[in-house]
Formats: structure tokens, sequence, C-alpha cells
């Protein structure tokens, strides 16, 4: 779906923050050794990362894979004007791009385009299915723009503890 919407979440302790940094850095760090970085038990610590997901704070945790090791080294972010802005006409667009494999990423933005797409492909032809399949699936305009290499990594999102989180979890 192409809505942002805010959801309240939990407050989150000092120990939140760190249990969520600890597991941004390595997501698949045992408990054990979560529990000892954060500085609670290893059934607390369990308890905790459960709560998190379940307040939606973790998300999931993932593997990065190098698009060039598996054959998909072609990157470029393509930004789409909508034919339709009609809740029906964006659905059906945002369906259609969750069914291909090669957008890594949809995004809603704001300004003279209404979606932004990070496609991986093999090479120039299967960059230009996906481009030709835009319009049929309720695109105006694409505008593409090949990646280059990085300037930034991704970071981890970046969290302090909320000042009215109160007392300390366990």
């Amino acid at each position: 779906m192409l809505h942002n919407f805010v959801v309240p979440i939990s407050n989150l302790d000092a120990i939140d923050c760190a249990v969520v940094a600890a597991l941004q850095e390595q997501g698949d760090i045992p408990n054990v050794e979560l529990a000892r970085a954060v500085g609670l038990s290893p059934a607390a610590t369990l308890r905790r990362v459960a709560r998190l997901r379940a307040d939606g704070v973790i998300t999931g945790v993932h593997a990065r894979v190098d698009p060039e090791r598996v054959g998909a080294g072609l990157q470029a972010f393509v930004l789409v004007a909508l034919d339709e802005h009609d809740e029906d006409s964006a659905e059906r667009f945002a369906q259609a791009v969750a069914q291909m494999p090669q957008v890594l990423r949809a995004d809603a933005v704001s300004g003279a385009d209404d979606v932004l797409l990070h496609v991986a492909a093999a090479g120039t032809a299967e960059l230009q299915e996906v481009l030709r399949a835009l319009p049929r699936i309720g695109a105006r305009r694409a505008t593409t723009m090949l990646r280059l290499g990085p300037v930034k990594e991704q970071s981890p999102t970046p969290l302090s503890p909320s000042p009215t989180s109160g007392a300390t979890r366990r």
C-alpha cells in the first residue's frame, strides 16, 4: 500500500535502545551475547526482543545480499508519476510492483512524482522489461537514474531513549 500511517509505538528505554542497536549491527547475534551486551539475563532479553517485535519496533532480521554477487548488479532508482491518484489505482500499482522481483523497494514520495523504486536487474534488457511494464500498471511517467555506487552505506536507525519511558523494564 502507498499510504504512510503514523502508528504510536511504546516508549523505548535505554535497554530497548541498546537491544535494537545491537540487533541493527548484528541481526544474528546469539541471545546469550545480546543479553551480556545489554546487561540482562538471557530470558529477560528474549522477552524484551519479543515485546519489541510485538510492538512493531523490530520488523524483521534480514541478510544483506550483494546484488552483483547474485547476478543483479545493474541497479537503478526510478521515479514514477502515476496516471491516477485514487486509492484503488495506487493499490493496484503497489500490488503489481510487489510481484516484480527486480523491484527491491518501493516508497511513496512527495513532489512531482509519486513513487520511488529501487530496481536491481541482471542487465539493461531486464531493466528495460521493468520500465516497459510500468505504463501497463498505471505509471504516467518514469525517470530512471542508474546507481553508480554507494556514497554512504545503509546505516542503523538512530535511537534515543524516550524521556517519558520511566523505569527500566526487564
